[in-house]
C-alpha cells in the first residue's frame, strides 16, 4: 500500500515578467514504512517537494495523494486536518514554540486531538528521548541537541503514519547529529512510521533503504540500496 503517490508534479513561481520552474514533472511512490531520503545539492527543488508532500504548500499541476487522500482537491484547512492526522515534521531549526515549555510544545499535536492523556504521553515521550528531567525547561534553556530531541518527540506525538524531516541535523555538530539520527531511525522502527528525509549528507542517506536523487527540478536517479 502506498502512503505517497505523487504525480507529474510541478512547480513554478512568476518573478516579474520571468517564470521559474523549481519542480518539473515530478513522479514517485512511497510504500508504507519505507524510509527513503531526497538528496540533491541546494536549490535543486528539494524543500520545495517536502512541503507539497506534506500539504504544507499546493503545487502548480499534478497530484499529492498522502494516505488515500488527493491534497489538490482541499482547502487550507481541510489539508490542515490530514497534517494533524497523519503528518509528523521535524525540521533543521527545530520550530519550537519560545513561550512554550519542552513538555507543552509535545503536547500541542496531542491537545489538537483532544487527548486526555496529552500531560501524561508527552512526558513519556520526553523521556523516550532523554529529556523526562528537562520537561519544564523553554527552548532558550535548552541546547540545539535537546531543542531537537524535543521536536522529535512533538513529532511523534501523534502517532504520525509520516515522518517528514528536512534537513533534521543540518544545525548540529557531528556527535550530537549522530545521536539525533539515531533517535529519528529507532523511534521510526518502533512506530513503524514511513520516513522521508530530505538530506544533502550522503552518509545520512546511505541509512535510509531508497535514495532519490533530485537536480534542477527533476529526479535524476531513484535507487534502492
Amino acid at each position: 500500500m502506498n502512503i505517497l503517490s505523487i504525480k507529474n508534479l510541478s512547480k513554478t513561481y512568476q518573478s516579474g515578467s520571468r517564470k521559474l520552474t523549481v519542480l518539473d514533472h515530478v513522479n514517485f511512490d512511497i510504500a508504507e514504512g519505507e524510509a527513503i531520503s531526497i538528496v540533491g545539492p541546494s536549490g535543486s527543488g528539494k524543500t520545495t517537494l517536502l512541503g507539497l508532500c506534506a500539504g504544507l504548500d499546493s503545487a502548480s499541476s499534478g497530484s499529492v495523494i498522502l494516505n488515500g487522500e488527493a491534497l489538490e482537491n482541499l482547502s487550507e484547512d481541510q489539508r490542515a486536518a490530514v497534517r494533524n492526522r497523519y503528518v509528523g515534521f521535524i525540521f533543521q531549526n527545530f520550530q519550537l514554540l519560545p513561550t512554550l515549555t519542552a513538555l507543552e510544545n509535545v503536547m500541542v499535536p496531542l491537545e489538537l486531538k483532544k487527548r486526555k492523556d496529552a500531560r501524561q504521553k508527552a512526558q513519556e515521550l520526553l523521556e523516550k528521548v532523554g529529556l523526562g528531567d528537562r520537561a519544564s525547561h523553554y527552548p532558550t534553556q535548552l541546547s540545539g541537541g535537546e531543542q531537537q530531541r524535543v521536536s522529535i518527540a512533538r513529532a511523534f506525538a501523534n502517532e504520525p503514519k509520516i515522518l517528514f524531516a528536512d534537513e533534521p541535523t543540518g544545525n548540529l555538530d557531528t556527535e550530537t547529529g549522530e545521536m539525533i539520527e539515531k533517535l529519528i531511525f529507532d523511534l521510526n522502527k518502533e512506530q513503524g512510521t514511513t520516513l522521508v528525509l530530505v538530506t544533502h549528507d550522503l552518509e545520512l542517506a546511505a541509512k535510509t533503504q531508497r535514495i532519490i536523487q533530485i537536480k534542477g527540478g527533476k529526479i535524476q536517479e531513484d535507487a534502492h540500496a
